[in-house]
């Protein structure tokens, strides 16, 4: 056996293993390419992120822990001041007690309402398709147009509201000049615009539900309260639990209606958290106390939020 016949069970072995490898290498490189092809198409979701999420909140944090002059432009470091400064203010537990009453005010009202409409006019009725778009149609007002169209209904002289009240003998009522009947007025405002999302939400959830169910209840006799209570509401207890952590947010975050409405008048009685925020930052024009309040609105909104997911989710049957 020469020295060429000696070397060819290790050549060919080398060259087994050469091509073992070729593949693992066009694996990897393939996972890579992907890898970097998905990034690239994430790429201008992540450059929008940055610019209007990461940066601002950055921007925010940064802001809260100095004080600025009206320009915005940083005058001097003040370490957690501000933070000190709105804990122990009295106007922000008055405005995070109004916070709260008004999101008890509007958000159990609008769902209820929601679900109702929804539970009557989710059956695929001749003439139920007129109702379902007229019980949506506050989703495409903006909060400007439906924020005019109230002021004109809560007009003390000319509106609608206190026109009615007087041809059933009642006395007109200071919807938005009175403290007593201001944040109540902002309230019934705020259940009628968000009532179109809330109908349309849960609208679809009702018509989620297979009509099997239905059958079989009636089946065993059940009526349709029972059925909608005992069996419809829990399966559509992913799509109440959606809209209630929803709702939430946009109370605490409301700020349209108000500002157009009662500017957070009479006497403080609409002066919500954002609108609190807005006048320190945007009419005070202290930006280092207005980002610090910002920082904390969203601590408490983050709490409230895992304070549901962590307490009602386990109530939520999914399918």
């Amino acid at each position: 056996m020469n020295a060429i016949e000696r070397d060819l069970p290790h050549a060919r072995k080398s060259k087994t293993t050469v091509q073992a490898a070729h593949p693992r290498k066009a694996a990897i490189s393939q996972k890579w390419a992907e890898t970097i092809l998905g990034y690239v198409f994430l790429a201008p979701s992540l450059l929008l992120f940055a610019v209007f999420l990461f940066y601002p909140l950055i921007q925010t944090f940064y802001l809260s822990l100095h004080e600025t002059d009206p320009r915005g432009r940083v005058a001097s470091y003040v370490g957690f001041d501000n933070f000190t400064a709105i804990f122990t203010s009295e106007r922000f537990y008055q405005s995070l007690g109004v916070t709260g009453l008004f999101t008890l005010l509007t958000v159990p009202t609008v769902i209820i309402i929601a679900l109702m409409l929804a539970a009557l006019t989710h059956n695929q009725l001749k003439g139920m398709r007129i109702f379902q778009f007229i019980f949506s149609l506050p989703v495409v007002l903006s909060v400007g147009t439906s924020a005019v169209i109230w002021m004109m209904l809560f007009h003390p002289s000319v509106g609608m509201l206190n026109y009615l009240l007087q041809q059933v003998g009642l006395e007109p009522v200071a919807w938005l000049t009175d403290p007593r009947w201001a944040l109540l007025s902002v309230s019934m405002m705020t259940v009628w615009m968000n009532l179109g999302f809330t109908y349309i939400v849960l609208l679809s959830g009702l018509q989620g539900v297979p009509d099997e169910i239905y059958d079989s209840a009636k089946i065993d006799g059940s009526g349709p309260i029972r059925t909608f209570v005992q069996i419809v509401l829990p399966l559509l207890s992913p799509t109440v639990f959606f809209v209630t952590i929803v709702s939430i947010i946009g109370a605490f975050q409301s700020f349209g209606q108000i500002h157009i409405l009662t500017k957070g008048g009479p006497v403080n009685s609409t002066d919500v958290l954002v609108y609190t925020l807005y006048q320190d930052a945007f009419i005070n024009f202290r930006f280092g106390t207005g980002s610090a309040q910002a920082l904390v609105l969203f601590t408490i909104i983050l709490i409230f939020t895992i304070i549901q997911f962590k307490v009602f989710e386990k109530k939520v049957h999914y399918q």
